[in-house]
This record gives C-alpha cells, sequence and structure tokens, in this order.
C-alpha cells in the first residue's frame, strides 16, 4: 500500500516538473498530454493504495480490475468524503480528457496554449493554469492519503 503511494509520489514530481519547467520552455499541448497522463498515473496509483488498504482490512474481497470498477468502488467504499469522491472525479475528468479524439489546440508555443475538447456535450478546456489548479489539487489528496494510511507526510 506504502509503495503504491511512493510510485504516486514519484509521479506527482515528474509532474510537477511537467507543469514548471517543461511547459514553461516548450508550450505545446502534447505537454499538456504528458502532463495529462502523469496525473492519472499518480491517481491510479493512490486509488491502488486506497483499495490494497480496504482488502487488507477486509472491507472488499479483492481489488476491482478496471479503472472505472477501480474509481466507483473508492466512492462506494468512501462515499461519506467529498474530497475522495471529487478526486475520483476529476481521475474519470482527466482520463475522458486524455483519451479524446483530436483535441483542438491552440496558442501553442504560447503562454495561453491550451487544449480544447468536448467531454459528455460539454466543452473543456486545458491550459497551464488549469493544469496547475488540477496539480495542486492533486497533491493535496495525496498528503492526506499519506497520513490516512500511515506514511509520513512529503513537501
Amino acid at each position: 500500500m506504502i509503495e503504491s503511494l511512493d510510485d504516486a509520489g514519484e509521479e506527482l514530481k515528474r509532474v510537477d516538473h511537467l507543469i514548471y519547467v517543461s511547459l514553461k520552455y516548450t508550450r505545446t499541448v502534447d505537454i499538456l498530454l504528458n502532463t495529462l497522463n502523469r496525473m492519472i498515473d499518480a491517481y491510479t496509483f493512490m486509488l491502488d493504495a486506497l483499495l490494497e488498504d480496504a482488502v487488507e482490512k477486509k472491507k472488499i474481497p479483492e481489488i476491482p480490475g478496471t479503472p472505472i470498477e477501480k474509481g466507483n468502488m473508492v466512492k462506494q467504499l468512501y462515499e461519506e468524503d467529498e474530497q475522495i469522491k471529487e478526486n475520483v472525479e476529476l481521475y474519470f475528468l482527466l482520463r475522458k480528457l486524455h483519451r479524446a479524439p483530436n483535441p483542438e489546440r491552440t496558442q501553442e508555443y504560447r503562454r495561453h496554449v491550451a487544449m480544447t475538447t468536448f467531454i459528455d456535450g460539454r466543452k473543456e478546456i486545458v491550459n497551464i493554469d488549469i493544469i496547475s489548479n488540477y496539480y495542486h489539487f492533486q497533491k493535496e489528496f495525496y498528503l492526506r492519503l499519506r497520513k490516512m494510511l500511515g506514511g509520513e507526510s512529503e513537501d
């Protein structure tokens, strides 16, 4: 379980570098997509840690196989916890954004580089500011999970 959280921490370090270094010098939608992918991987490790903890505590018999099942199981196990539910919803959104076919690319190589696509009938825009907000939200969740699951807090 702690190993999954350590893996999530490593992914978040990579996300931090992508946002604060790579996007600063290479403002492309490809960097935004790579950042989304790393964030998805970090969430996958965090959900696995929560599910491994639930298996250890015999709340569930086994960890589900697909990412959607894992997310839904975590939401069900922690239905009273808003932060967990919101992070699972962000995980689902990031997966949809990353898998969106042919996102529109605007302002590449400029400060306001953006990826625009339609998800569930809504226009979704991902730019440096939005992805930075997602990262900070995810980082808070990660730090909370480290405390919650018995690992030390990392900064």
